[in-house]
C-alpha cells in the first residue's frame, strides 16, 4: 500500500508527483494516484519501480496507463523504469483518495459508496453527481466500462453513470 507522500524524499517523492499528473484514461480527470491504483513506488538496484493494481482484471486501459506511467518516470532521468501489474492486495474502492471522489463527482460520476453488508455493491438510491439527491434508479448494471452502471435521477431527470463499488 502506498505511504503518504510527506514521508517520501528526494526522487522517490519527485516520482510520486510526476505520477499525480498521469491521468485515467477512462476519467481523464482522475490521477492514478488518486484513483488508488498505485500500490507501490521503489528504488530496486538501476531502477525505479511502479507496482500497480489495476482496478479490474481486464481493464482495456491498462497497457495504456502502463506506457504513461513509464514515460512519467522516465522523463524524470532518475534511470530505467519498470512497471510492474500487480493484483495482490487486490484493488478496492476504498483506496480512491477523497480528492479523486471530488473529481469523480465533478466529471459527473457518481463516486462510489459503501457496500451492503454482504459485501455486494450497493446500486440502490445512488446520489445524483448532479443534484445530489437520492431518488434515482438503476437503468443498467453495465455502464460503457466494467467499472460503472448507468442511472436515472427522477429529481433532475437526467441520467448518470456511477463508479461501482468494489
Amino acid at each position: 500500500m502506498s505511504i503518504a507522500l510527506s514521508t517520501k524524499s528526494g526522487e522517490l517523492a519527485e516520482a510520486w508527483r510526476a505520477l499525480e499528473a498521469v491521468k485515467d484514461p477512462e476519467i481523464p480527470v482522475i490521477s492514478v494516484v488518486d484513483l488508488g491504483i498505485i500500490a507501490d513506488v521503489r528504488r530496486e538496484g538501476e531502477a525505479i519501480v511502479v507496482d500497480m493494481t489495476p482496478t479490474f482484471a481486464g481493464c482495456p486501459a491498462l497497457d495504456v496507463i502502463r506506457v504513461d506511467i513509464r514515460a512519467a518516470i522516465e522523463a524524470l532521468g532518475h534511470g530505467e523504469v519498470s512497471v510492474r501489474v500487480v493484483y495482490d492486495p487486490p484493488w478496492t474502492t476504498e483506496r480512491i483518495t477523497d480528492r479523486g471522489r471530488r473529481q469523480l463527482k465533478e466529471f459527473g460520476l457518481a463516486p462510489p459508496g459503501p457496500t451492503c453488508g454482504d459485501g455486494m455493491p450497493n446500486l440502490d438510491a445512488v446520489p445524483c453527481p448532479l443534484c445530489d439527491s437520492t431518488d434515482t434508479t438503476l437503468e443498467s448494471i453495465f455502464g460503457p466500462t466494467l467499472c460503472r452502471s448507468i442511472h436515472y435521477c427522477n429529481a433532475c431527470l437526467q441520467s448518470f453513470e456511477h463508479f461501482k463499488q468494489v
